[in-house]
């Protein structure tokens, strides 16, 4: 049974692997992510790490804004 159209969804992580980068995976991806905008979706979110830049780069070309970065909690080693 389909869920009802205005319960919010969370979508799973998807990713390229790395033997498949630069081939333009990663932007469809995030191009299909994008287009669930105009479906009727509320929000679409991505979340990456700031040092990776070709993901970032990637993402707001895609029309994603980008936001404050939020650390991870880490402990010294």
């Amino acid at each position: 049974m389909p869920e009802p159209a205005d319960r919010p969804r969370r979508g799973r992580q998807r990713g390229v692997h790395r033997h498949h980068h630069d081939r333009g995976h990663g932007r469809a991806i995030t191009v299909a992510a994008a287009a669930l905008r105009t479906l009727g979706s509320s929000s679409v979110l991505v979340r990456t790490p700031s040092a990776d830049a070709g993901a970032v780069t990637t993402y707001e070309s895609a029309g994603f804004p980008a936001r404050r970065e939020v650390r991870d909690r880490y402990r010294e080693a």
